[in-house]
């Protein structure tokens, strides 16, 4: 249990922690996006309406398309003008090339701009990208045809990446001693569950112990009574309160030790067909007493690998569980399936009067019962499903509930090949 609770926790705490370092490294990587590219679209734009030239700044220094005074939008200066890469080409016309300027880029000839400019003016669109180049038509000023601004975006795209590897580096090392800090500290959180958990434990095993010199007292005088005065009702009641309170005793104790894990069980290969089998079996007598067909719908040969000695009491409990809450003349089925090498699983499903109306989940509680109204009478002591979950829990398996229509629950078990 306080293992379960302690890996609950770490796992809970690393989601909170991904999500929150996934949220904070996409808002880095969008916002330097978003601030690259409209740094790339304003040095466009500014070379696009000047003809392929940034303007000279007036007597007061200020350039008459700066862009906004903002973090997103640092100011253009004669450094970004002399640093930018991009080449012109202008054309008549009749589209073609009377004018080409590749003397702010090195990396391309005057050919490879003709043939940048050709292929712009086929797209028909008047901005668009080719390559690691921005570009954009304009009508130009210099006389009569259009002017194309081919801007080099591979300084932005080359930052945007390099961002985007630093965030992605940065996320895995705060991950990794966020784990670190959660597993040095989460022990330390869930020590007041766990010392709860501990003494509840604790109080049930001494409880068990002490109360069987008192059950053992009542019984031998009880027998007594009756052997000096003879069986009466009130002798009866003795004894079979005192056996169920034996039982329920009984069964604390060893949900106890299952949740400590001091049960190991004892793993060997077994015909889980033929122990569900002679299970079935044991349950048609009672089953008939009330009129429930009980049915069944297992594989032959079905070997698996478990505690046999485990299994048996699951299989038990889900049995017992389907005779005493079936309604009067309804229907039970055990199947047993292996869909392949890995799976086997086993289904016990039974109509009864109404559905609980709680989530199915919540029939695993310790002595809940769905059904308010029921009493002693039925039997049960309300902590057998509580069992059937901490042993599959112990064999490594899973154990589910479902409701179905027309008032019928099916729990389902997956255990391992």
């Amino acid at each position: 249990m306080i293992k379960t609770l302690h890996r609950k926790f770490v796992v809970t705490a690393m989601i909170a922690i991904t999500v929150l370092l996934f949220f904070l490294i996409g808002v880095i990587n969008i916002l330097n996006y978003v601030q690259v590219n409209q740094q790339s679209s304003h040095t466009l734009s500014l070379l696009a309406s000047n003809d392929g030239m940034f303007p000279k700044p007036d007597n007061h220094g200020d350039r008459p398309m700066d862009p906004p005074r903002n973090f997103l939008s640092p100011p253009f200066d004669e450094d970004d003008a002399l640093s930018t890469r991009y080449f012109i080409v202008r054309t008549d016309p009749q589209d073609q090339v009377r004018f080409v300027d590749v003397a702010h880029i090195a990396s391309v000839s005057r050919d490879d701009a003709v043939q940048y400019a050709l292929d712009a003016l086929a797209s028909g669109r008047d901005q668009g990208t080719m390559d690691h180049f921005r570009y954009q038509i304009v009508s130009s000023q210099s006389g009569p045809g259009k002017t194309l601004v081919f801007l080099d975006r591979s300084d932005q795209l080359y930052s945007i990446f390099r961002v985007l590897i630093i965030s992605v580096l940065a996320f895995l090392l705060c991950w990794a001693l966020m784990l670190l800090l959660v597993l040095l500290l989460s022990k330390k959180a869930i020590k007041p569950v766990a010392v709860s958990l501990q003494k509840q434990k604790q109080f049930v095993t001494n409880a068990g112990h002490e109360i069987k010199t008192p059950l053992a007292i009542i019984m031998s005088n009880t027998d007594a009574m009756e052997l000096h005065q003879g069986p009466s009702k009130w002798s009866h009641n003795i004894r079979t309160q005192a056996i169920r309170l034996n039982g329920l005793m009984q069964n604390l104790l060893l949900l106890a030790k299952m949740d400590e894990a001091s049960l190991q069980p004892a793993f060997s290969d077994f015909d889980l067909s033929r122990l569900v089998q002679e299970s079935v079996a044991s349950y048609l007598e009672p089953a008939a007493m009330r009129s429930i067909r009980l049915d069944t719908l297992i594989a032959p040969d079905v070997h698996i690998h478990s505690s046999r000695d485990h299994v048996a009491q699951l299989v038990s409990i889900l049995l017992d569980n389907a005779v005493k809450y079936a309604d009067d003349g309804g229907h039970i089925v055990v199947s047993l399936q292996h869909p392949d090498a890995k799976r086997t699983v086993l289904q016990v499903k039974n109509t009864c009067r109404r559905l609980p109306d709680v989530p199915p989940d919540r029939l695993f509680d310790r002595f809940f019962r769905g059904d308010a109204a029921r009493t002693q009478k039925n039997g049960g002591y309300g902590i057998g499903l509580s069992m059937a979950q901490a042993i599959v829990q112990a064999l490594d398996a899973h154990i589910s509930a479902k409701y179905l229509e027309g008032n019928v629950i099916v729990f389902t078990v997956r255990l391992g090949g």
